[in-house]
């Protein structure tokens, strides 16, 4: 099977495609700078220089193709709403278009559950409410990319999967060390909860989505066994007195930042490899 893989030199796509090509997949990444995927072509991927802002680089990375894979995403650049939108939405749906066209079979987004609210009561499904007018940019641009992909696939039959993933953490990644200093930021409740992922979990999941059959038009949320509280995590780092006021909002919402993860468990058989942030941690995988 020949994939293309974007987003392959960021957090996700640096430790998924070495994954896909242990298995022997014919892979090949697009990406804005070459010499940032050396290191993935010295362990097989082919390398496809081009841009999601620039249309016209986009058929010919798609072409010949048999699935995409399309991780590339801008978020952590919170005052620049426009690129978000260019990249998330825009990007997206031209890169879909062409690999319509192109007759690629299987198109995988990798989307986040940051689309949820809160409110419902439950943890979130894939069927909630979320608000495209949503003022973060970053979930807001991920809805419209997710709404459209939807849309093409309902009327083109275009096999669209997407994927929303909670907190994605592991294999020496830095996010977690990045997204403490914002917990205090933003002054969460010590009690409130964080949905993580592993990067193991990521690649399982997104390996059932590229070889499961009757999956075209679905939405899956993707998570471990055991959300955390903010206090644990920045407490396991030594961090917690200074992430978290002596005086705090109260925790309005339980259910907050949980989603429930029973629909992939029940469609493909997912079970998370790595079920807990204490697990990861326990076996030195962080």
């Amino acid at each position: 099977m020949k994939i293309l893989v974007t987003g392959a030199t960021g957090k996700v796509g640096s430790r998924f495609v070495p994954r896909l090509l242990a298995r022997g997949y014919d892979v090949s990444v697009f990406v804005r700078d070459a010499t940032k995927a050396s290191e993935l072509a010295r362990l097989g991927a082919k390398v496809i220089t081009g841009d999601l802002h620039d249309p016209g680089t986009i058929p010919a990375a798609v072409a010949g193709m048999d699935a995409v894979i399309h991780l590339a995403a801008l978020f952590r650049t919170f005052t620049d709403n426009e690129g978000i939108v260019k990249t998330n939405r825009e990007g997206t749906i031209e890169l879909a278009n062409a690999a319509m066209v192109a007759g690629v079979k299987r198109f995988i987004f990798a989307s986040t559950s940051n689309v949820y609210g809160s409110g419902y009561g439950r943890p979130a499904r894939e069927d909630e409410q979320v608000d495209i007018n949503d003022p973060r940019a970053y979930s807001s641009s991920k809805i419209a990319a997710e709404q459209e992909l939807i849309s093409l696939q309902r009327n083109n039959g275009f096999d669209v999967r997407i994927l929303r993933l909670a907190f994605v953490y592991g294999d020496k990644d830095p996010h977690i060390a990045e997204i403490l200093p914002l917990l205090k930021k933003l002054q969460y409740p010590s009690g409130s909860r964080m949905h993580m992922v592993h990067h193991l979990d990521v690649a399982q999941a997104l390996l059932l989505l590229l070889n499961t059959e009757g999956l075209d038009g679905e939405i899956f949320n993707v998570g471990d066994d055991a959300p955390i509280t903010v206090y644990e995590l920045a407490d396991s780092f030594g961090k917690a007195a200074e992430t978290f006021d002596a005086v705090e909002p109260p925790l309005s919402d339980p259910f907050k930042g949980v989603q429930d993860i029973s629909k992939l468990r029940n469609r493909t058989g997912f079970r998370p490899l790595v079920p807990s942030y204490y697990a990861a941690r326990d076996l030195d995988i962080l």
